[in-house]
Formats: structure tokens, sequence, C-alpha cells
């Protein structure tokens, strides 16, 4: 006799990791060490407004399926923006916060969130939600299934590269229109030019003085926003140790002294560009950083496809196509729900529409469109 158990638990110390690992697949975001770091490291915790209420269903005790949800109190580092529900909400007299989140924390990147077996989690994240206003599943590749079981879709957009079979650099360059391509030579040129050359470590070569130089440069690039990083320097630390053949780093140095970085996350198909950050400004360290190495990597290492982050227009130049991606969400109070499904249907046709005429802008020659 099988005997099947949900239960909630606010760590993955408890949660043997290969079991973990086994459901998550290859995407480094949801593994066991990802998440625990996140956690573990104060990063994504209650203390920081993200409590740990993560899902697990064991058959006969084992593990069979998760999903990592966060009890939230504020609508932070989400990158799905839902200020404007809260605020109704609460201007109508109705508590927004806590809702209940399912997300990679910081990471607007799209993948599984719903590990294992989908149907009994959804439907225990359902009744989970009942205790919540609401229930947000972000970037996730089971929306569709999500929509199913009453969830409302929202569509957002990335820019995301393609690798069509590149032998190098400057085969992509061959692709694109004479103007794109030459804005790029020169654009990689002029960084050159400035006496700046550029490295790329991957793994173990990333030392514990490249995490203390790249927080460096990421709680500086935070601060010229005025705003607080989310993530600190145990996290990476940790990261770089659990996870190295994930981590590549681009490192811009002048001479001996190191001046930028950039922070790229790999998988076996996919690269991810996350953080990046200069101790000195400079005209165009920025798209080298963070896209024409990144590019020029994936090639070499013959990666699919290079996800650029949330938003940034500028990136289409740079050979970054617009891509629809999906969220779920399930509202506990009818009235709200209905005006949120209303909002999504408009939102929904002026994103298609968005996207459309963004991919008029392509930098590709025309038969590359």
């Amino acid at each position: 006799m099988t005997l099947e158990r949900l239960e909630v638990v606010e760590s993955l110390a408890g949660v043997d990791r290969d079991e973990w690992n086994a459901l998550a697949g290859g995407q480094p975001f949801v593994r066991h060490e990802f998440l625990s770091a996140l956690m573990e490291c104060g990063c994504a915790a209650a203390a920081t407004g993200w409590r740990p209420q993560f899902l697990l269903l064991r058959r006969s005790g084992a593990l069979a399926g998760a999903m990592p949800l966060f009890a939230k109190t504020h609508s932070y580092g989400e990158y799905v923006f839902d200020w404007a529900w809260a605020d109704a909400h609460e201007r109508h007299g109705v508590e927004y916060y806590p809702k209940l989140l399912c997300a990679v924390p910081f990471t607007p990147v799209r993948g599984t969130r719903i590990l294992g077996e989908k149907e009994p989690i959804i439907q225990a994240a359902l009744e989970m939600a009942k205790g919540y206003s609401s229930l947000h599943v972000l970037f996730s590749s089971e929306a569709e299934v999500l929509e199913q079981h009453g969830l409302l879709l929202r569509r957002t957009v990335q820019f995301h590269w393609k690798n069509e079979g590149y032998v190098d650099f400057e085969d992509f360059l061959a692709r694109l229109s004479h103007a794109r391509r030459k804005n790029i030579r020169q654009e990689r040129r002029r960084v050159r030019e400035a006496g700046v050359t550029l490295r790329v470590l991957e793994g173990a070569a990333i030392t514990p003085a490249h995490w203390e130089f790249f927080v460096r440069c990421y709680r500086r690039t935070y601060a010229l926003h005025r705003s607080s990083p989310y993530l600190n320097l145990d996290f990476f630390r940790r990261i770089g140790a659990a996870l190295p053949d994930s981590m590549v780093l681009v490192l811009a140095e002048r001479g001996e002294r190191a001046i930028a970085t950039s922070l790229l996350i790999r998988d076996e198909k996919h690269l991810y560009g996350r953080y990046w950050g200069a101790v000195e400004p400079m005209p165009l360290l920025h798209f080298e950083c963070c896209y024409y190495s990144a590019i020029d990597y994936a090639i070499s290492r013959k990666l699919q496809v290079f996800e650029g982050g949330a938003q940034g227009e500028h990136k289409i130049f740079r050979g970054l196509l617009p891509v629809e991606t999906l969220s779920a969400h399930w509202l506990a109070h009818p009235r709200f729900a209905r005006a949120v499904e209303q909002f999504l249907e408009r939102e929904g046709a002026g994103i298609t529409r968005y996207v459309d005429e963004l991919r008029e802008h392509s930098p590709f020659r025309q038969e590359e469109k």
C-alpha cells in the first residue's frame, strides 16, 4: 500500500538533496543548493519578507513532488509587478499581504516551478492559498497547466538570443543588418581602445577574491539606483562552491586592475544573464560585459539560448529578440479576481501588439527575421 503525505516545510535542511534535484532537473535555479543558499544566507527568509512555505509530496516516504512557495509581505524582488493589485485591495479594506508566491526569489528566469507530480501539488497549493489573498506562480513553464486549474495567465516580455548554429561571433555578426553589425563592432572596438581586456572565468577559476570584487560591483549597481541589494557575499560564495559548473564570471580589466564584472549562470543548453557592476563608469562597457561577451561564450560552448534578463528594449539592437513569458495568478476575493481577469485580457492584447512592433525592429537581415 502506497502512503501519500503532504507537508509544508520552512527549510530544505531536512529534504534529501539528491531526491530534490532528481525532480528539479538540470536548471540550476530550482536545485536544492541554490534555493538553500537563498534561505540559509538570509536573502529569502521571514526577516526579509520571504517566509518559506515549501510544499512537499511524499509517497511511501520518497519525495514525489514539490513546489517552492513563500509567504510574501511585500512584492519586491519578483519582476512581475502587482503593486496596483495590492493598492486596490488595501483601498477597499481587503488585506493583500501576506500573499502566497511560487518563484525563484530575485530571478526572472523561465522554468519548472512544480517539481515531480503536478496535479496533487497544484491542488494542495490552491488549498493552501485559501489562507492568503492570492497565489502567484512566476515565470512558470507550467502556466498553461495552471490555467486549467482556474489561474489567470499574465504575459510579460523578455529579450533572448538564440544560437542559430553560429561558428563564432563574427558569424553571428554576419547575420545582422549592415548598420547593426557596424554599430556592434564600433562598440567593442571602443572598449578595447580604452585599454580594457575581458576574461571569462568558469567554475573553480572563480576565486574568493573574484567573488568579493563581484559583490562590490553588484552593491554599487544598487547604490547607483538608490536601492538595496537583495543578495549577499555569503550567498554568492555558497552557490559558487556548490554549483561550480553553472558559474561564469566575465571580468573586465584595465592593466592589472579589475574595473567591472558580470555574472552569468548556465546549464547544458541555456546561459542566463544575472548581475553586473563596475567600480568606475565607462561608456559601452555594460554592453560588452553583459551581452557581447555572453553571446561569444554561448557560441563557444554551443549553448542554445542566452536569456538577457528582464526588460531593456536596447537589447534588440544587440541580437536579443522579444519573447513572451507567462505567470499564473489566483485571487481569493471574487470581485478582485474578475477585475484582474479583465485587466489581464487588456494587458495581454497590448503585450502581443508590443512584441509584434518590437520584432519589426529586428537587427537581423531581412531573410533572418
